[in-house]
């Protein structure tokens, strides 16, 4: 699954950044001596990272039917709200984080504070890791109907931080370079393509609740030319929510998605950058 492995891709390295932006300022500092404290941080946060993707679909397995149902489409709107705001955070005030992440460690480290070294690592990849279990448990939930797509969804993910992990490496340890604004450029367009099907797919839940009306129960049908069960279909489901014969509301949510980011994007261009922060994504 294509948007398992971009979410895993793309949380992994910003972890991976974020990781090597603190050793990179220890062994500046002649400190290599802390960076046990550090991977004590990342190691404690990928476990912790993994209790919560096995809690959130534990939580998930508990309910049936409706409940299922109304689990399913929230937790997929929060994917959305979080995915969309980490993807505008990093476009406005990531070019900032190292400068912020340099200042604490070296606070840390004249302070003697082994405490914060540990935290720095921690938090940062905490958040990452409990953002991408929500992202994958939501596209996994997205793209249901078939007993495999769990399987697929997680392995997808693991490949994906394995892919990160070895860029990362490349990136502090060999003279390759990435372009890492292209990069996350090109991905944000992906996965705001990808929160878009979230969306979609959220609504077409709640229409079937009856929590949201349909207006129109199926406002166009392609599956004849496109079926949703057929590879192309699942694959379009997959990365873009494909849906071949959506409601009105689906389709207006959907849409609506993309005009809101249209709107939000304008509107951030027009703000300040705020001082460095290592709060984030």
């Amino acid at each position: 699954m294509l948007p398992s492995f971009l979410l895993a891709l793309r949380e992994g390295i910003e972890a991976a950044l974020i990781v090597g932006i603190v050793l990179g300022v220890l062994k500046k500092m002649n400190r290599m001596d802390r960076a046990p404290r550090v991977w004590l941080g990342v190691g404690l946060a990928a476990v912790v990272s993994v209790v919560g993707a096995i809690v959130l679909n534990a939580i998930g397995a508990e309910f049936e039917g409706p409940g299922e149902q109304a689990f399913e489409s929230i937790t997929m709107l929060i994917a959305v709200g979080v995915l969309t705001w980490m993807i505008f955070w990093m476009q406005k005030q990531g070019r900032l984080v190292q400068t912020g992440l340099e200042s604490d460690v070296k606070s840390a480290l004249t302070r003697g504070q082994d405490v914060a070294l540990f935290s720095l690592a921690f938090f940062a990849v905490v958040r990452e890791g409990i953002e991408l279990a929500l992202f994958l448990t939501a596209a996994n939930f997205s793209t249901a109907g078939s007993t495999t797509t769990p399987f697929l969804g997680w392995l997808s993910g693991l490949l994906g931080l394995i892919a990160a992990t070895i860029m990362g490496w490349l990136l502090f340890n060999t003279t390759v370079r990435l372009d890492l604004r292209r990069f996350f450029q090109l991905t944000s367009v992906l996965l705001i393509v990808f929160a878009a099907g979230l969306v979609g797919a959220a609504i077409h839940e709640l229409n079937e609740l009856g929590w949201i009306p349909a207006l129109t129960e199926h406002l166009y049908d392609v599956n004849p030319f496109i079926s949703e069960q057929s590879d192309v279909g699942l694959f379009l489901k997959a990365l873009f929510g494909y849906n071949g014969n959506p409601s009105l509301t689906e389709t207006i949510g959907y849409l609506g998605y993309f005009v809101i980011i249209y709107f939000m994007t304008r509107w951030l261009d027009r703000r300040p950058i705020a001082s460095p922060t290592t709060a984030g994504s």
